[in-house]
């Protein structure tokens, strides 16, 4: 029994068990993370029927992404693991979008197939990873669009660069939009537990914010 969290973009939340969804939620709002992401884990624990004490794990999706929604995220799945007493383990988010492609058959239906997962970095990049099915074979990186390997993509990077990238042939639209999505993270844990990483957030840059710095004061 899994409780997956990600706010690596939107927000979701998800209980999955035995390769089910039990309860899920989620938001693509990327500026009220830290108002909603607490209930939201409450309600579909609720909905589920689970409680903290049966929990076998929290797995909260480490990015990349923004600096202040991947803390959201991080921050709550450590804090309800402390309090459970239930294992954390992280996972790519990236991972989410690649399997919801290898499910769509947005990258083809051979395994052999290579595509790139690309979502919005802002300052005019995108962070993505190259994937065969679900393996990860390069990434995550952040940069700008029109450097990425020239190979199909899906995420919301190509509804922001479409003259740098372009969907697989075949693949549904709507793939030109996605972010990550807790739910697609719990199945994953389950699937492949091998993609399971340490909690720690993948920022893959410095922060815009800057400590402020102490003026001198004046001498005489």
């Amino acid at each position: 029994m899994l409780l997956a969290i990600d706010s690596s973009a939107g927000a979701s939340a998800a209980v999955v068990h035995d390769a089910q969804v039990r309860a899920s939620w989620r938001t693509d709002a990327t500026t009220t993370h830290a108002e909603v992401l607490a209930g939201a884990v409450r309600d579909v624990m609720a909905q589920a029927g689970v409680t903290g004490a049966q929990l076998d794990a929290v797995v909260v999706g480490v990015g990349p992404g923004p600096f202040t929604g991947l803390r959201v995220g991080l921050v709550l799945a450590h804090s309800l693991a402390e309090v459970w007493g239930a294992p954390l383990h992280g996972i790519c988010s990236l991972d989410s979008l690649a399997r919801r492609a290898v499910a769509h058959s947005a990258a083809g239906a051979s395994t052999d197939s290579e595509f790139l997962v690309a979502t919005d970095a802002r300052r005019r990049e995108v962070y993505w990873a190259r994937y065969r099915a679900v393996e990860n074979l390069e990434g995550p990186q952040v940069g700008p669009a029109a450097e990425l390997p020239e190979l199909p993509a899906v995420g919301v990077g190509v509804s922001l660069y479409p003259e740098q990238l372009r969907l697989p042939d075949g693949a549904p639209e709507e793939a030109a939009s996605w972010t990550a999505d807790a739910a697609e993270l719990g199945l994953i844990a389950e699937e492949r537990p091998q993609l399971l990483r340490d909690p720690a957030p993948l920022y893959l840059r410095e922060s815009d914010a800057k400590p402020p710095v102490r003026r001198k004061k004046a001498t005489t």
